[in-house]
């Protein structure tokens, strides 16, 4: 037994590289169980001590990683801003949680986990899963062992010792659709009940659960604008429901060209048809038909022997499933309904718009719309400069 040397704290021997650690934080006694050389287990001390002196001390806990991550969860998952997050956004975190670090990870106590065992889960988990998936995993992890610390049942997290943090990937980037094929797409679904959504989300960059939330009362005809104020949430426990945007910056109001708004008032008449019962074409005031106050602009068709409902949610997944059919018969097999977002960010950009102009459009924080717009983007521009540059320097 060694004693004296280390202020309150004395280290013992347990076996080959393993040491009990033995200290006091105001008057109350605590033991910990140290695996490294008698070395490590000095400085493991001092800094216990140290903790302990400047009120940073974090008591010994056996919680393990998989209580923890319960309690995050029941707790809303919240953030640097201890904020809860939204019910889809829970479930999805749990879901990464549960399939990918619980398994290999869950039973071991909280305050033991090293940055040297995260790197080994990161390892084990590449190839099995897609990159993307990978990130996500890393994000929701690591917020989860970050809100440990915030509690108090971790002195620092071990996310700062992770050698191998999972990249991306291309597949983060999606398809960059240029202005040619971005007009060839759209009017490619021209005729489709997916035509007027597939316009909304390529000429207002408007998100895909932010158009099949839109109602019609969200419609300005006089101003050619739209307001964005709610979203399609779909969870296993609650169904599909609205919800109010992720951010500040997501409650917006854009602004629509003619054609765009012309397109939204016929869609527009059709329903009112509907709702006086009337065949197209039929000469009839539909000045004088109302739509419900909840009406949707693209309500769910009804099924089978059911009959129609103005403010029934649309499936996204359907709307997704049935896009990237269309897409792949008009020849862009890999292209997601998402990358229309991104096609009509870069397509702004890259005619001089204002990046602040174009993040207010779509609900964005600037800085990563333009860590986005950097990684969709080529070095073509600059060559073109360059090139202007060097003309009559460099050739003969």
């Amino acid at each position: 037994m060694s004693r004296g040397r280390y202020g309150d704290g004395t280290i013992d021997p347990r076996g080959p590289g393993t040491f009990r650690l033995r200290y006091r934080v105001k008057g109350k006694r605590y033991t910990v169980t140290f695996h490294g050389s008698k070395a490590e287990a000095k400085v493991e001390l001092r800094r216990l001590l140290r903790d302990g002196d400047t009120d940073q001390h974090v008591a010994p806990d056996k919680i393990t990683l998989e209580q923890w991550a319960e309690q995050w969860i029941k707790a809303g998952a919240p953030g640097r801003r201890k904020k809860k997050v939204g019910r889809r956004t829970i479930e999805r975190y749990d879901e990464l949680l549960k399939h990918h670090v619980i398994p290999t990870l869950g039973s071991r106590p909280l305050q033991k986990i090293s940055g040297a065992d995260i790197s080994s889960l990161y390892a084990d988990l590449e190839g099995k899963i897609a990159p993307r998936t990978a990130l996500h995993v890393h994000s929701v992890f690591g917020a989860c062992l970050n809100a440990a610390v915030r509690t108090g049942n971790l002195a620092v997290t071990p996310m700062a010792r992770v050698m191998n943090i999972p990249s991306p990937g291309d597949d983060e980037i999606g398809t960059v659709l240029d202005a040619d094929e971005l007009a060839t797409l759209v009017r490619g679904f021209r005729g489709s009940v997916l035509f007027p959504i597939v316009a909304l989300a390529a000429f207002t960059g408007a998100r895909r659960n932010e158009i099949l939330a839109l109602r019609w009362s969200d419609l300005d005809v006089d101003a050619s604008t739209l307001r964005i104020e709610r979203a399609i949430e779909e969870t296993t426990a609650h169904g599909r429901t609205l919800k109010g945007p992720k951010t500040a910056r997501g409650k917006r109001t854009i602004q629509i060209d003619r054609d765009l708004l012309e397109l939204l008032v016929a869609e527009r008449e059709r329903y009112l048809r509907i709702k006086a019962g009337v065949p197209d074409g039929a000469a009839v005031d539909l000045s004088l038909v109302k739509l419900p106050d909840d009406a949707l602009i693209f309500p769910a068709p009804p099924a089978a022997g059911e009959s129609f409902s103005f403010a029934k949610l649309r499936g996204p997944e359907n709307v997704t499933k049935e896009f990237q059919r269309k897409a792949a018969k008009l020849g862009f097999g890999h292209l997601r309904f998402h990358d229309l977002r991104g096609a009509h960010e870069t397509l702004l950009l890259d005619k001089g718009v204002s990046v602040h102009v174009v993040a207010a459009r779509c609900g964005h924080d600037p800085a990563v719309l333009l860590r986005n717009y950097a990684k969709r983007t080529a070095d073509t521009s600059a060559a073109e400069v360059i090139g202007s540059l060097s003309k009559g320097v460099l050739g003969k």
